[in-house]
């Protein structure tokens, strides 16, 4: 009962208005007050923003924005619809594929959805596409961006509950490959039933194949550089993050030769203010889970699921209901640091793998971005279009059942998960 009044609480801070880091802070800042523990925020900040991993994000994020500003995406988008346009929504699997490939640059949702939206929402419109099919395809493809490596989300739920970040960025390939199938296999049936008016391209050849592909080819190499330098061991995920950073700049620079000295500097104050918001707003959240843990919450969860003995299918699908209902007012940030070190001690205790749960987290996590009242991705697709609202949740809303479809897989399948960073830890 405590914990609920304390969640219940802390979300009706939050609706209010006040910015995350702030709840956080002033919520578990007088509950110190209250137990005189105030004297111990500093040294509990300090704590957790002391740590070499969280070095990463600053580092990924700059990579992105100076690939955004390198301007790779019309490259990417080009070459998935020359090898696809044949197909039955060919520029819907185009769609998909250049999301997929920009997700392994970015780590973001909004910024995959926006760079590529921007891109291909009037391509697909100006072929014949219904519009709410083509807000609902860029909405759910741009998800993408937290679930395929390197994800902000992933390290921040590594860091938060001390799980390896490189597994968990090994971890989100295959369901995330999983899931941008499904979204083609769904754009090529939508098309081929329901669509049959959509305008084709004939097929491209060889030559027009391979010029397209090596087009973009530095663009590709990017993240299998990245993933591929983690799953060898030749980095960790912070020495991957400075050295794809490094490439991204020297590629922009010398590659697309696009970029110049006030490019790179507006990249690097991005990355910045971008980290600064993150790490507020996790400096806020060890407070907040300083107090749970003299409280004894988390002790307190464990003795209730001991007692209900739900076992660890009923948990998993507790806690993706709750999430997923989160989801749909709190921002994804705020639901792992809010969720995490309170539910931990009960994975331990289930034995759960918490890479595994992570995965299954990170897609609750992407429903969030396509479900209202308060799903970015869907007020990103509004920004670009000036579509009506209505129209963008109606397109999106068929690929909420198929990500709740993939989670369901990972869930019944923990290998779909576990499979690559196993092989990983195994070398």
């Amino acid at each position: 009962m405590t914990i609920a009044l304390i969640l219940v609480s802390l979300v009706a801070l939050l609706f209010t208005g006040v910015p995350i880091f702030a709840g956080l802070s002033i919520f578990g800042g007088l509950m110190l007050i209250g137990q005189g523990g105030l004297a111990s925020v500093t040294e509990v900040v300090f704590g957790e923003l002391n740590r070499y991993l969280l070095v990463a994000i600053p580092l990924f994020a700059f990579m992105a924005h100076v690939m955004i500003r390198g301007k790779i995406v019309d490259d990417l988008y080009n070459t998935a619809y020359t090898l696809t346009r044949h197909l039955p929504g060919g520029l819907g699997i185009a769609t998909v594929l250049a999301c997929t490939i920009f997700a392994a640059i970015s780590g973001s949702s909004v910024a995959t959805a926006l760079t590529i939206g921007a891109v291909a929402i009037p391509q697909m419109l100006r072929f014949g596409y219904p519009p709410r099919m083509a807000y609902g395809l860029v909405a759910a493809g741009g998800t993408l961006g937290i679930l395929i490596p390197p994800s902000g989300p992933m390290v921040l739920y590594g860091v938060t509950t001390d799980t390896s970040i490189g597994g968990l960025f090994m971890a989100g390939v295959v369901p995330g490959l999983l899931m941008a199938g499904i979204f083609i296999g769904w754009a090529m049936l939508s098309v081929a039933l329901w669509h049959k008016h959509i305008r084709r391209e004939p097929r491209a050849g060889w030559r027009e194949s391979l010029k397209a592909i090596r087009q973009s080819l530095w663009a590709i190499s990017l993240p299998v550089f990245v993933l591929g330098g983690m799953y060898a061991g030749v980095f960790t995920a912070t020495e991957a993050a400075a050295a794809g950073a490094l490439l991204a700049l020297a590629v922009a620079a010398f590659v697309y030769r696009n970029i110049g000295l006030r490019d790179i500097w507006h990249s690097a104050q991005d990355a910045s203010r971008t980290s600064a918001m993150l790490f507020m707003i996790l400096a806020g959240a060890s407070v907040f889970g300083h107090v749970l843990t003299k409280m004894r919450i988390p002790q307190q969860i464990v003795e209730m699921v001991v007692a209900a003995d739900v076992g660890v299918t009923g948990f998993l699908i507790a806690m993706m209901v709750l999430i997923f209902l989160l989801g749909m007012f709190l921002e994804s940030i705020a639901i792992i640091l809010i969720t995490s070190p309170v539910i931990l001690p009960v994975m331990h205790h289930l034995h759960i793998n918490p890479i595994w749960y992570g995965i299954l987290l990170t897609i609750n996590l992407e429903l969030a971005q396509i479900t209202p009242p308060v799903g970015m991705n869907l007020f990103t697709i509004k920004a670009i279009t000036k579509a009506p609202m209505g129209d963008i949740i109606r397109g999106s809303a068929p690929y909420v059942a198929l990500m709740i479809l993939a989670m369901a897989l990972v869930m019944m399948f923990p290998e779909l998960a576990l499979w690559l960073p196993g092989t990983m830890t195994n070398r």
